[in-house]
């Protein structure tokens, strides 16, 4: 009696895992039916959102279906990657995550509306980037020795402009700190553009920011580079030298990707990944992400997924020894 019970029980749950398989399946194969969104956690101009509508443009073409760009900003990233989290696994809503939503914000607030290693599943990294170090033109500052110098010789009087708290643009700055023995102070603002545009006004000294961004604004003169944060230079801008040939052992990349819901069922995300890698893989798309100095990658979901949370372990004592925090 207990053996035909155990099989029955046994064929009950086979059966269930087989439905189970069936209508994951199912669901990739009807994958899409619908416009899919995108979400950007970043103001409208910025970086993550100029790469967020070429991809939504070349992946509109591919799937037959509208990817709609939707920029959610605010509390740095969390607003628009917590609306992600609590929407619907089913892969029509998914967001483009960036170091600062899916890595740094973990440590640098004391309380998170979710949680990015728990609540998302991790589709593909899109692109890496170096940031730039650019001065207002007006201040006596021509190179990374020159920065050092000036900080150390007016100890937090320098204002340091980022496109929000826990964002890339944030924490290379406070890596600097640290590594330089300075201090300047940072001052948040909602998005790339609007901190550029008090750079160039005076109203803040300087700022790491993205090359893609800020690269037209000096060549027209209204800022000044004097260094890159990858480990080499970029070959956009071969002329501007790395921090670390100043700083040695000084680096930061920063990083975008695509999370979509946690449970949304991995046919769906492995849909999401092709699409996104074959997107990538189109010579007009490569061209104009390299154009800007952003490196192109087309991770795996398992890839992307020890990714981040490498970075998550790696930025958290960076995060704390800066004493940084946001309530």
């Amino acid at each position: 009696m207990r053996r035909r019970l155990s099989r029955a029980v046994g064929a009950l749950v086979f059966a269930f895992a087989a439905t189970a398989a069936s209508s994951a399946a199912v669901a990739a194969d009807a994958f899409p039916s619908k416009p899919i969104r995108f979400v950007v956690p970043a103001a409208a101009g910025g970086p993550t959102e100029i790469v967020t509508r070429l991809l939504a443009e070349r992946m509109t073409q591919s799937m037959g279906v509208s990817v709609i760009v939707e920029a959610k900003p605010g509390a740095g990233g969390n607003i628009g990657a917590d609306a992600v989290a609590k929407a619907a696994p089913d892969g029509y809503t998914i967001l483009m995550g960036t170091i600062g939503t899916n890595a740094i914000n973990q440590t640098l607030y004391k309380a998170m509306p979710f949680q990015p290693l728990k609540d998302f599943a991790a589709v593909t990294q899109v692109v890496s980037y170096p940031l730039v170090v650019v001065v207002n033109p007006k201040l006596p500052i021509y190179s990374v020795a020159d920065l050092i110098a000036y900080a150390k010789a007016h100890p937090g009087k320098l204002n340091r402009a980022s496109g929000g708290s826990g964002t890339s643009m944030h924490m290379s700055g406070e890596l600097f700190n640290e590594m330089a023995g300075v201090q300047m102070q940072h001052i948040p603002y909602k998005g790339s553009l609007p901190a550029l545009t008090d750079v160039i006004g005076g109203q803040a000294d300087l700022a790491f920011d993205s090359l893609v961004i800020a690269q037209p604004l000096i060549k027209a003169g209204k800022l000044r580079a004097i260094a890159v944060t990858g480990p080499s230079r970029s070959p956009a801008a071969p002329d501007i030298p790395t921090v670390a040939e100043t700083l040695p052992g000084y680096a930061m990349t920063s990083w975008i990707g695509v999370f979509a819901p946690a449970g949304t069922p991995r046919p769906v995300v492995d849909r999401l990944q092709q699409e996104i890698a074959r997107a990538l893989a189109d010579p007009r798309v490569r061209e104009q992400l390299t154009s800007q100095a952003a490196d192109p990658v087309a991770s795996t979901p398992d890839d992307f997924a020890r990714f981040t949370a490498d970075e998550t372990e790696k930025w958290a004592p960076v995060v704390k020894a800066s004493g940084a925090s946001v309530s």
